[in-house]
Formats: structure tokens, C-alpha cells, sequence
């Protein structure tokens, strides 16, 4: 193990384990379909992560091909589109909630997908003990919560600390692709990113935010909130090189 190696990993081991929560588990009802997708799909298309234990992605997909990794999917459908459009990547969906999983499940089936999976996790957790350093080719943030009031800012997902674990994870010359309709939650995030700047770099040059790229689908609820005149803002940033 190399010098950085061996930093690499100890940064993950010390991430606290006990922390403020960047979500609350409101589990809603499941529908009879969600529920069938738990029992037949899940043991296709879900991972049972041993937490602690590395994710082996290749064997977990069955080919080398790149993985992105998606950060609260909600109910999964543009994941699913995405995942369906770019054939030549991996993608691991990453989701604490139990009808929003279910939902995804049924639309691996139905869009006959090979390239997709499910982890029902702590996504944190997940990036600092479950992935090997510099193992994602990508990892997106879509409209994570934005715990608006100021007493609960210290449970918005996007940290310095959670920079470092993405920092980590993505290889060299992968994208972090973020997107939020909360403004102060938009200039929070930007701030936090361009203060790591020895390990990413704003694609759409400093202080901007990036246009919509064509890969990412518009969901139902961005279309409803541009329709209420909502702006939405995209942040892109390329992990660096490993530094020195």
C-alpha cells in the first residue's frame, strides 16, 4: 500500500460512525407491486451490503465497465432512464426508502436492465467503508433535501467532510454532478466544492453553475417546479488528480 493509499484509508475509517442524519426515514406504505418487487427483484438487482466490508463492483455487475453512483434517487425513474440510455456504464442507486426502492425495482424489469443496482443504505456510510478508493467513475446528487431552516443546515448532505469521501471515491478525471432548486442550498454547495480545490475543478469555470447536461432527465418534479418559475442549478465538478 502506498503512502497515499494508506491516507486514503485512514480518512475512512475515521469517519465518525455516529452523526447528524442527512435524511429522516418516513417510510410510506408499500403497494402490492413494490411489495412483489422486494421479494422477486431484490434478490436480482439489490445488494446486501456487509457494512464495513468493500463493494467488489465488477463481480457485483459481472464486467469492468465504469460505475456511477447515485446518491437519493428518489423513485428512481430517471436513474433508471439514465442507466437505460448509457449502456456503457454501471450504475448503483443508492436509496433509504422503502417505496422509492420498490418503485426502481419495477422499472429494472420493465426496461429489461443489466447495468443497474439497488443498495438500501446510508449513502455516507456506503462512500466511507463500502467503496475503494478512486473505484466510481462518477457519483450524482439530485435534489437532496435542503433542510432550509438555518437550525438544521448541519443535516444538509453536501459537507467538506463528504467532499473528502468523494474525493476518494471518484477517480481521477470522474464528475461529481450535483443539482439542487434551493438557491442558498445552490450557493452552499458551490462554495463547499470550490473550497476543495486541490481535489476538484469546476467544469462550468469558477463561481458558475453548469447548464443542464443532456444526460440528465428532466424529472416530474423539476418540470412542475419550472412551470412555478423555479430555477434549477446544476454543479459539475472533475476530480483531480490524485494530490501530491
Amino acid at each position: 500500500m502506498t503512502t497515499d493509499d494508506a491516507s486514503e484509508s485512514s480518512h475512512a475509517e475515521e469517519w465518525p460512525r455516529r452523526r447528524v442524519r442527512s435524511y429522516v426515514l418516513r417510510e410510506g406504505r408499500l403497494t402490492a407491486a413494490q411489495e412483489r418487487a422486494f421479494r422477486d427483484l431484490w434478490p436480482r438487482y439489490g445488494v446486501n451490503w456487509v457494512a464495513g466490508e468493500p463493494l467488489a463492483l465488477p463481480a457485483l455487475f459481472g464486467d469492468a465497465r465504469p460505475v456511477i453512483l447515485e446518491i437519493g434517487f428518489g423513485n428512481g425513474e430517471s436513474l433508471a432512464s439514465m442507466a437505460q440510455q448509457r449502456a456503457d456504464h454501471n450504475w448503483l442507486g443508492i436509496e433509504v426508502h422503502r417505496p422509492g426502492v420498490g418503485h426502481l425495482l419495477i422499472e429494472i424489469e420493465r426496461r429489461g436492465l443489466d447495468n443497474l443496482r439497488v443498495l438500501r443504505h446510508d449513502a455516507v456510510e456506503v462512500l466511507a467503508h463500502g467503496i475503494t478508493p478512486g473505484a466510481l467513475a462518477g457519483v450524482q446528487l439530485f435534489f437532496p433535501d435542503p433542510w432550509p431552516k438555518r437550525r438544521h443546515h448541519k443535516r444538509r448532505i453536501l459537507t467538506p467532510e463528504m467532499v473528502d469521501l468523494l474525493a476518494r471515491a471518484i477517480r481521477p478525471g470522474g464528475v461529481f454532478h450535483a443539482a439542487t432548486d434551493w438557491q442558498p442550498y445552490a450557493q452552499q454547495m458551490l462554495a463547499t466544492l470550490e473550497g476543495a480545490q486541490t481535489t476538484f475543478v469546476n467544469l462550468a469555470g469558477p463561481g458558475h453553475y453548469a447548464p443542464r447536461p443532456a444526460t440528465r432527465p428532466l424529472t416530474r418534479f423539476e418540470q412542475r417546479g419550472e412551470r412555478l418559475g423555479h430555477a434549477v442549478f446544476d454543479l459539475m465538478f472533475r476530480r483531480r488528480e490524485w494530490p501530491d
